[in-house]
C-alpha cells in the first residue's frame, strides 16, 4: 500500500466514550465506540482497538474533549493523563496529532454531506467564507474555521463555552440570579448543556412552587417533545433561545458567512421542534446587525461521526495531502 492509502487511526475522545476508526484515503470505516472507564490509559484503549481489527498504523490523529496546550494533557472530565510524544513512541507511530475536539469538528464542516445537515433559516452558505460551530451536550463547545491557502482550512479552537452568560430578558435575569446563588460565576455552559437544561427546569419549578418536580435532561426533552409537560416545553424553549443568542454572538465574532453549524448531543435530538423554537429569532436579534445575521445560515449537524472526519482532515493537512472537501 502507498502511504496515502495505508490505514491511519482517527479518534474522537470524550470523557465517557472513545470513538475510533480507520482512515483509508478520504474514507473512514471500522468505527467502534469504547467506554473510557474500561481502560486504565488512553494507550490501552488504542491498542485494544488496533489489536481487535488486526492492523498496524504509522499515523494517527485524535480529537479530545480538553484544551490542548503543549505536550502533556490531563483530561478535565476523565482520569486519563499522558504526554503526546510519549504516547506516540509507546504506540510506535511516526505521527500523532492531538487536537481539541471542537477543532476536529470544525475541520469536518466542509466534508459533511448535504443530507446530514438541516438548515434553519438564512441564505445559502458562502463557499470560501469563515464558518463556526457550537455544540451543546455534556458541555458547550465553540470553534471557528477560517479559509487558508491552497484550499486548506485553519481551525480556531478555544473555550468559548465558558464566556459569561448574558441574560436577554427579565426571565433570563431571574434565571441568572438563581444560577449565581448556586454556582457563583454563571458561564454560558452552566445553562447550555445537559445539566444546564436541568438547571433551567429547576428554576422554573422553584418559580412555580413545584420544587419537588426536578427532572433529568433526557426526561425534560422527552416530555417537551411529547407535549406532555408545559414546564418542560418552556425549559427547552428557553434553552433554544439562549443558545440562539450565543450562536449569534459566535457568528458575528467569526463573520461566519459560510454558516453557523450546531453540533453536540442535544439539538439534533430536538428535530423539527428546534426549527420552531425561539432559536432563529434570537440568533438574529442583534440590533443594527440583524440584517447581516438574517443572511447567515444555521445548519444542524446530523452526521454520526463528524469528529472522526475532522481528525482525518487534520491528518491529511498535516501530511501535506490534498483536501477532498
Amino acid at each position: 500500500m502507498t502511504p496515502a492509502t495505508a490505514p491511519r487511526l482517527v479518534a474522537d475522545i470524550g470523557g465517557t466514550n472513545a470513538r475510533f476508526a480507520l482512515q483509508h484515503d478520504d474514507r473512514i470505516d471500522r468505527m467502534q465506540v469504547l467506554a473510557c472507564a474500561d481502560f486504565a490509559t488512553l494507550g490501552d484503549a488504542v491498542r485494544h482497538y488496533l489489536q481487535g481489527h488486526g492492523v498496524q498504523v504509522r499515523h494517527a490523529a485524535l480529537g479530545i474533549a480538553n484544551p490542548v496546550h503543549g505536550d502533556r494533557l490531563r483530561m478535565t472530565n476523565h482520569h486519563w493523563e499522558f504526554s503526546i510524544d510519549a504516547l506516540r513512541r509507546e504506540l510506535g507511530l511516526d505521527t500523532l496529532l492531538v487536537l481539541n475536539d471542537f477543532a476536529t469538528l470544525a475541520l469536518a464542516l466542509p466534508l459533511l454531506p448535504a443530507q446530514e445537515l438541516r438548515q434553519v433559516g438564512g441564505a445559502e452558505p458562502e463557499a470560501d467564507a469563515p464558518r463556526a460551530v457550537v455544540g451543546a451536550g455534556t458541555g458547550l463547545g465553540v470553534a471557528g474555521l477560517l479559509p487558508a491557502r491552497r484550499g486548506t482550512w485553519l481551525p480556531v479552537a478555544g473555550e468559548g463555552g465558558h464566556v459569561s452568560f448574558s441574560p436577554a430578558d427579565d426571565d433570563e435575569a431571574e434565571l441568572w440570579r438563581f444560577a449565581r446563588r448556586r454556582h457563583g460565576h454563571v458561564s454560558a455552559e452552566r445553562l447550555l448543556c445537559g445539566r444546564g437544561l436541568e438547571l433551567i427546569h429547576a428554576w422554573l419549578c422553584e418559580r412555580d412552587g413545584a420544587a419537588g418536580e426536578a427532572r433529568d435532561a433526557a426526561t425534560i426533552t422527552q416530555r417537551a417533545l411529547g407535549g406532555e409537560d408545559a414546564r418542560c416545553a418552556r425549559a427547552v424553549d428557553m434553552f433554544c433561545g439562549m443558545l440562539g443568542t450565543l450562536a449569534g454572538n459566535v457568528a458575528l465574532t467569526f463573520d461566519a458567512r459560510g454558516g453557523l453549524y450546531v453540533g453536540g448531543g442535544i439539538v439534533p435530538r430536538l428535530g423539527e421542534h428546534f426549527a420552531r423554537s425561539p432559536f432563529r429569532a434570537r440568533f438574529e436579534a442583534k440590533g443594527r446587525f440583524a440584517t447581516a445575521l438574517a443572511r447567515i445560515p444555521v445548519l444542524v449537524i446530523h452526521s454520526p461521526w463528524p469528529g472522526l472526519l475532522g481528525a482525518g482532515a487534520a491528518l491529511r493537512q498535516h501530511l501535506g495531502e490534498p483536501s477532498h472537501a
